[in-house]
């Protein structure tokens, strides 16, 4: 059973007054992946501009306990684990439960991070409780359908998305493509928010020539890296197919995977030459990143892919396809490569060209880094607190509201 908690009250000036804000999501950190890093960010950048946060979750596991972090009341709830994602829990609907939290103490705005159960009951109750709410449009749900057999079920998950952002004032995207896909696929209200990178974190400086001396790598050795689930939706199969090619060609170079997922135990029978590096975080992820040359990422179902930004923060020379981040941040050939959206056997060709060419590598290894450096959290941050302003006034002034848009400050622009 929730229990409501008074949020702290603060002194502040009535033209900067904090918000109270509540989030309601069904991952978050520890977990690791790219909607919980990007939520922890966004909630420590609310709190550290002195914004009241109401963080409402499932419980990841039997012992996990509310945060005591000053200014966040975190509210769990009962979880379940996800099929096919079992380190993952989706929250079951709260509706009553919620609206007696927020009748007791109303927050400013809710803002609904993920689509589960959890996320369709908080939007109905604030829409109940006339709320302002909004959303992030994270995850290309209805696309993982033909990689566990649920292709009948795509039109349906498909609609039930669509359902559950339109009824929010404002659902935020991370970049321009994905908005206007959307908004071809009948989604409204959509603006871009987005993503950001730690320079400080992800960085050449983190190289590691002990790291790669474990993994059998010399000085000039070609060290390939892929960072991210093991699971059928990213497309692995491109990434070691692209491996086999260019070590039948160059066979000291290395495929390094960071990640777990079911995929594992097929590509250790599989591809036993491959090193699969399990989950890495903090300063150990950093190394795993800056101590590789090439970065592949064949995903064509993320809706923005932190790792992209990440990888080039950290030196590397990244290979993509033309689509999410990758789109809007590289200029192939400068900073980065990119091949046509979808064409495996360009991807394939590309990586063999770079083992060919190390010095092409270098190049764009030098370029990657100073490209994202302006990607700086603290601008996606305020970008977030001036949407959500922009929403609570339209909300509480709809008659001035329907004479401007949304206020939103996309912060990806490709280099010059």
């Amino acid at each position: 059973m929730i229990k409501a908690k008074e949020y702290p009250v603060e002194t502040h000036s009535a033209q900067a007054a904090p918000l109270r804000i509540t989030v309601v999501t069904e991952t978050y950190p520890p977990e690791i992946n790219g909607v919980a890093m990007t939520l922890g960010r966004l909630v420590d950048g609310l709190l550290s501009r002195g914004h009241l946060v109401q963080l409402i979750r499932p419980r990841q596991s039997p012992d996990d306990a509310p945060s005591q972090r000053e200014g966040l009341i975190e509210v769990l709830v009962k979880g379940y684990p996800i099929p096919n994602y079992t380190d993952l829990r989706f929250g079951l609907p709260e509706r009553g439960q919620l609206a007696g939290l927020w009748k007791a103490h109303r927050p400013d705005i809710v803002h609904v991070s993920t689509e589960g159960p959890l996320g369709w009951s908080a939007i109905g109750t604030a829409r109940k409780l006339r709320l302002p709410v909004t959303s992030s449009f994270h995850t290309n749900f209805q696309s993982y359908s033909g990689h566990y057999r649920l292709g009948l079920l795509k039109s349906a998950i498909e609609a039930y998305l669509r359902r559950l952002h339109n009824r929010t004032a404002a659902t935020l995207v991370p970049t321009k493509a994905l908005q206007t896909d959307l908004a071809r696929r009948g989604y409204l209200n959509l603006s871009i928010m987005s993503r950001g990178v730690s320079t400080e974190r992800f960085s050449p400086a983190k190289r590691s020539e002990a790291l790669r001396e474990s993994w059998g790598a010399g000085p000039k050795d070609l060290v390939m890296l892929c960072v991210g689930r093991l699971a059928k939706e990213k497309n692995l199969g491109v990434v070691l197919s692209a491996f086999s090619t260019v070590s039948a060609k160059h066979p000291t170079a290395k495929l390094v995977l960071v990640g777990d997922g079911p995929m594992k135990q097929f590509i250790q029978s599989t591809c036993p030459s491959v090193i699969l590096a399990g989950m890495r975080t903090g300063e150990d992820l950093s190394a795993h990143y800056a101590s590789a040359d090439v970065f592949l990422f064949p995903s064509l179902s993320e809706t923005y892919g932190n790792v992209v930004p990440e990888a080039m923060a950290s030196g590397l020379a990244v290979l993509s396809y033309r689509c999410a981040a990758a789109a809007e941040l590289i200029v192939s050939g400068t900073n980065g490569h990119l091949v046509p959206e979808g064409n495996a056997i360009r991807f394939i060709q590309t990586a063999l060209a770079l083992a060919d060419t190390p010095q092409d590598i270098d190049i764009v290894r030098r370029q990657a880094a100073p490209s994202v450096a302006r990607l700086d959290w603290a601008h996606v941050q305020d970008a977030f607190v001036e949407t959500l302003r922009s929403v609570i006034s339209a909300h509480e002034n709809p008659l001035e509201a329907s004479k401007g848009t949304l206020s939103t400050r996309p912060v990806s622009q490709p280099i010059a």
